[in-house]
């Protein structure tokens, strides 16, 4: 491995952007190339970034760049094809959550990433949020006993499904936030699921012209008998202060944990309209430099692809958690329990 870790970016949106910032900032990274099906867009986006080359098609930039990585930065649908290109290249793989959502796609880019010996993390960053890794160590410590129960809450304001994403009627809030809200789960368990039953509810955002569900209510069975409720939705009211409605009880043996990640009070920006919440935990910037958790989790790739260490959130990870995400949304539907199968 060469000393700075080549990075090739496919997606050139507003994360794919992110991702750029990140590799260009870290010491031992670059950004070799950038790749969109909107050639033009991948075109501006090097150019604004000083990104030496730009190509509409992901195969043929990686038959032609010099690079060691790839991240993947599509919506979600589409990982799967890119993953197991890149996967096919010998290129190691950064897939933006979920890892895939299809349970055919799941198991094709796991395939790929084992025949082919190269490295693959998905970027659930949850656990690199300051609030819930220290929830995490008080766990592994002792320090509330055995997890019993949990409670986790996970939301968006609706300007995410009706403005910021145009591919959320192709996608779901299980996926886009679901997704984080499960692996957290799992993590803080350290457990797989074994049944979900899950209710759904629809019609405000159709109303606006959004074919997807509203929001999901789902009740978690882990195999070693933990429970936990799990809210993934987005409606909440866009005068929210925060995107994100986001808070967590632990309950173990001997303690509990209780976490409110949309307030934290360390900041807030009043005019004549409207209140407003700074971002300053999950992506900033500090003198231009990309700061939060958000970021760390795809520093930490590029750390532990050149360190050899194992990712904090492996490709077997992801691919559970996006199997037990693909059961909930079939209890969804059926309105029945049902059984994880991996």
């Amino acid at each position: 491995m060469n000393t700075k870790l080549k990075m090739a970016i496919v997606g050139a949106g507003i994360w794919g952007e992110n991702h750029a910032k990140i590799y260009q900032a870290h010491p031992f990274a670059d950004v070799v190339a950038v790749c969109d099906m909107n050639y033009e867009r991948a075109k501006a986006m090097a150019a604004k970034l000083g990104i030496e080359k730009a190509y509409s098609d992901c195969d043929e930039m990686l038959r032609d760049c010099d690079c060691d990585a790839v991240a993947i930065v599509t919506p979600d649908f589409a990982h799967a094809d890119l993953a197991v290109t890149a996967a096919n290249h010998k290129k190691h793989v950064l897939i933006e959550k979920p890892l895939a959502t299809t349970r055919e796609d799941v198991f094709r880019i796991v395939e790929a990433v084992e025949k082919n010996g190269v490295r693959c993390m998905v970027d659930l960053h949850n656990r690199w949020s300051p609030p819930f890794n220290a929830a995490y160590e008080a766990l592994k410590r002792g320090d509330l006993g055995d997890l019993y129960s949990a409670y986790f809450r996970l939301n968006d304001v609706k300007w995410v499904a009706t403005d910021m994403l145009p591919w959320a009627a192709k996608s779901s809030i299980l996926w886009f936030l679901g997704s984080h809200s499960l692996d957290t789960l799992r993590w803080f368990f350290h457990d797989e699921v074994k049944r979900v039953y899950c209710v759904s509810r629809d019609g405000i955002l159709k109303a606006k012209g959004v074919d997807t569900v509203d929001e999901y209510l789902t009740t978690i069975e882990f195999k070693n008998g933990g429970i936990a409720q799990m809210e993934n939705g987005w409606i909440t009211p866009n005068a929210n202060p925060c995107v994100n409605d986001i808070k967590c009880n632990l309950l173990g043996t001997k303690g509990m944990i209780a976490i409110d990640a949309s307030n934290h009070n360390m900041i807030q920006q009043y005019t004549e309209d409207k209140v407003t919440v700074p971002d300053v935990i999950v992506s900033n910037s500090i003198f231009g430099n990309p700061k939060g958790f958000a970021f760390e989790s795809i520093k930490g790739f590029v750390d532990c692809v050149l360190s050899g260490k194992e990712f904090p959130v492996t490709m077997y990870d992801a691919a559970n958690t996006s199997l037990a995400i693909l059961a909930i949304m079939e209890s969804a539907k059926t309105r029945m329990p049902v059984e994880v199968q991996y």
